[in-house]
């Protein structure tokens, strides 16, 4: 049932998209060649050619759109991303499309031409309009089915197996967000304290003997798995026994334990050796993230050039003390580097406390420095780190060696999050945990931004910087 229904959403995405694509190629028409917003350099081409491009625009982008993940129907796929993926589609199929036409001759060309080109300037705009009218179609059906859901049709019914932190965890994310058609039914637990019990309004059903008993007399479309890892052995024959259902399963780690699973197989002589240590970014991806790096940290440099001079003559008409501040920070490896911003606070302010968390309201800030601190303005010095090599834009926040050298003996897998360059944006920062916050919950953060780097992860998590800014939580 649940298959049926993901190919008939598919299907539905599929022909808003085609039905996108034929408005942007037309759009892309109008706009070239009878508005000009391009000035032309010659008149108005034949439409004919042109359209012999529309097939190949309607066979060749929804096979780049598949192989891309727009037809893999994930309710909770966020709008950002979805709207992230589009457009990285389109530049491909974009390049594609122009490699199409660089050897590509029309079957109907004018007789005044014997050699046609397409319009370059055309084929951006069709891009560009393809962008927009893919993404609207599908946040038209996205608010179309959620709005189908919240009144009850559609409903995946889900149990969720371990009602401990884990469980209850998941639970209350599926709960909160009701439009992605979710009902959790109860738990399934070991724990004999946990019987009868209900969290988050949903009742502890038995334990995992109850689980035949559980299938067939509800209705179980997907089953969350939600154990630790200690129970290995119990999820071996849960999957062993969900494999005789048409059931989907999703295991929920325990992402401080299993951070180090984003392994990589490889061989000895003919024997598998799984790598659980290895550099997260490597070869062609190391270089796509430095690039990205230079090109954004070049641009903001360039935009705040004009600006420094004045927010420089402020600070030091306040006390006549330093513009910039450095301070010694861990990178990559747990190599140190310097690390600079403005000023904020008083001259020598750590001289009697030592290393300190900054606060709320602290006494120590200048009256600039308050300001400063609020909106983050502070913290744009450090593009000249990402030029120079020491950060990366998107990546866990630095901190100083002392609380390093105590973070690594009480929180596990600490030392992961240098196994990337530090950021001065990053995924626990756009989730609100920075500076004075639960250091497990910024970890924890930090380590599944390092399992599930992607250009695009770094490209949402700088949507979400400058959509809800730097400065929640900033002290």
């Amino acid at each position: 049932m649940i298959r049926q229904r993901h190919r008939q959403t598919a299907v539905l995405y599929l022909f808003g998209d085609l039905l996108a694509l034929v408005a942007a190629f037309f759009t892309a028409w109008f706009l070239r060649f009878e508005l000009a917003v391009v000035p032309l350099t010659k008149t108005t081409p034949d439409f004919a050619p042109y359209l012999e491009l529309l097939p190949v625009l309607l066979i060749s982008w929804p096979v780049v759109f598949y192989f891309h993940g727009l037809y893999q129907i994930r309710r909770s796929r966020s709008r950002v991303d979805e709207t992230l993926t589009v457009v990285l589609a389109v530049a491909l199929a974009s390049i594609l499309l122009l490699a199409f036409t660089a050897g590509y001759r029309p079957t109907v060309t004018p007789d005044s031409q014997e050699y046609f080109t397409y319009s370059r300037a055309f084929l951006a705009l069709l891009a560009a309009s393809a962008v927009g009218f893919v993404v609207l179609l599908r946040m038209t059906i996205r608010e179309v089915l959620r709005q189908r859901r919240l009144r009850g049709h559609g409903m995946q019914h889900i149990l969720v197996i371990g009602a401990g932190k884990l469980g209850k965890e998941i639970t209350q994310k599926i709960l909160a967000h009701r439009d992605f058609g979710f009902d959790v039914i109860g738990f399934l637990d070991d724990d004999p304290g946990k019987a009868g019990s209900t969290f988050y309004d949903v009742p502890v059903l038995g334990n995992l003997r109850a689980l035949d008993e559980v299938l067939e007399s509800q209705r179980v479309d997907q089953v969350y798995i939600a154990l630790p890892l200690e129970a290995h052995k119990k999820m071996l024959r849960l999957l062993q026994r969900f494999g005789r259902e048409c059931i989907d399963i999703r295991i929920v780690p325990d992402i401080l334990q299993y951070a180090t699973l984003s392994a990589s197989l490889e061989e000895l002589d003919g024997c598998p050796v799984i790598n659980l240590s290895q550099q997260p970014l490597q070869g062609w991806h190391s270089m796509a993230k430095r690039a990205m790096d230079l090109v954004i940290a070049s641009a903001a440099l360039a935009a705040m050039l004009p600006f420094l001079p004045l927010v420089a003559l402020i600070i030091w008409l306040e006390d006549h003390g330093p513009i910039f501040y450095s301070q010694e920070r861990m990178g990559l490896d747990g190599q140190p580097f310097m690390i600079y911003k403005l000023r904020t606070m008083r001259v020598n302010a750590e001289a009697t406390t030592g290393p300190v968390w900054a606060v709320k309201d602290d006494p120590r800030r200048t009256r600039i420095g308050s300001f400063l601190r609020e909106w983050s303005i502070d913290e744009l010095p450090q593009v000249w780190n990402v030029l120079r090599g020491d950060m990366s834009i998107v990546g866990p926040r630095p901190e100083r060696p002392a609380f390093v050298h105590e973070f690594k003996h009480k929180i596990p897998q600490y030392m992961m999050r240098h196994r990337v360059k530090a950021g001065i944006t990053g995924w626990a920062q756009v989730h609100g945990w920075r500076g004075n916050t639960s250091i497990k919950k910024r970890i924890q953060f930090d380590l599944y931004y390092i399992q599930n780097w992607s250009l695009l992860l770094d490209l949402k998590i700088l949507w979400m910087t400058l959509r809800s800014g730097l400065w929640h939580n900033a002290h």
